[in-house]
């Protein structure tokens, strides 16, 4: 009784509790695809991780645009839960015309927290670094694997 008290108060004091995956499937947009499986979106968290704790990401529409067009090269990330989607629908297609990989993942929540930043974020780009490059060497080869849309 005493233990299920406090796993209340606990959930409370996070403030909304997490939802899983499936449920976030709910709230994606039409244009998220290629959409990564729990397990990929799991391994990108944990590069993103990385790549902050080294300030080897860029996060934001504006700055991941501007190091596309300047030729920056690295994994993008895309929330797929992001309203309106003409906020960032024009990143894929940067990325394709540069031969760039993509992905999107679930929670646009979930991408800021594993950035280290309360807020959240819609797109983020994960630059290659040799203090993670096995885990970032993992996370490429199966964001490439992953079918491009039509």
């Amino acid at each position: 009784m005493a233990r299920e008290k406090e796993a209340e108060r606990a959930a409370e004091a996070e403030g909304t509790p997490e939802r899983s995956y499936r449920e976030q499937l709910d709230f994606l947009n039409p244009i998220a695809r290629p959409l990564a499986s729990r397990k990929l979106t799991r391994k990108l968290y944990k590069c993103i991780r990385k790549a902050a704790k080294h300030k080897q990401i860029r996060r934001g529409v504006k700055e991941v645009q501007k190091f596309i067009n300047k030729g920056e090269k690295g994994i993008t990330v895309l929330a797929g839960d992001t309203q309106p989607i003409d906020v960032y629908c024009h990143i894929p297609i940067m990325c394709e015309d540069r031969s760039l990989p993509y992905a999107y993942v679930p929670s646009k929540s979930d991408l800021g927290a594993a950035a280290g930043s309360k807020r959240p974020t819609c797109v983020i780009m994960i630059k290659p670094h040799e203090e993670y490059q096995e885990t970032y060497d993992e996370c490429l080869e199966e964001v490439e694997a992953l079918p491009l849309p039509l």
